[in-house]
């Protein structure tokens, strides 16, 4: 049986890839729609998926990185490049703290979102209870952005 052919199914789809890197609920979103789910419920699911794995990134990626360094040589150059672009990315961020980290998430572009500016608050030693509430209110914002292109789409090309 197809996953996306029930309800049930297309809520678990559309919280897993509002959850995965990359995707994220700009994907989720525009996906879940194609499928059938109302946009009322894509943007819900897909906020509450995008937004399940900022804590753990905060909390533990820098342990996550030191650990794959020790253990792991050949991702080596993989744990510097996502330190970089987290570094690139936190100059905003330094400068205008929580109204920072809620642009880059909130810009849909690519190498913005949830996990980067989870992995940027990280970098910069932000605590959660400070960097989470900037990320989550970015995820909303990027969750209206990407309805409204979405919608806006669905009317044009249908």
């Amino acid at each position: 049986m197809n996953l996306w052919n029930s309800l049930l199914g297309k809520l678990v789809m559309t919280l897993l890839i509002a959850m995965a890197p990359v995707v994220e609920l700009r994907g989720a979103i525009p996906i879940a729609t194609a499928h059938g789910l109302p946009l009322g419920t894509a943007i819900a699911v897909a906020i509450v998926g995008n937004l399940i794995p900022v804590p753990f990134i905060i909390i533990f990626i820098r342990k996550i990185l030191a650990w794959m360094r020790r253990r792991i040589p050949r991702i080596g150059g993989l744990v510097a490049k996502l330190e970089a672009r987290a570094a690139k990315k936190s100059d905003v961020v330094l400068q205008y703290a929580f109204w920072g980290l809620f642009v880059l998430v909130a810009i849909p572009l690519p190498g913005t979102g949830a996990w980067t500016g989870a992995l940027v608050a990280a970098m910069l030693d932000m605590r959660l209870k400070k960097a989470f509430p900037a990320i989550a209110l970015g995820v909303v914002a990027a969750g209206i952005i990407v309805a409204l292109l979405t919608y806006s789409a669905g009317t044009i090309l249908f």
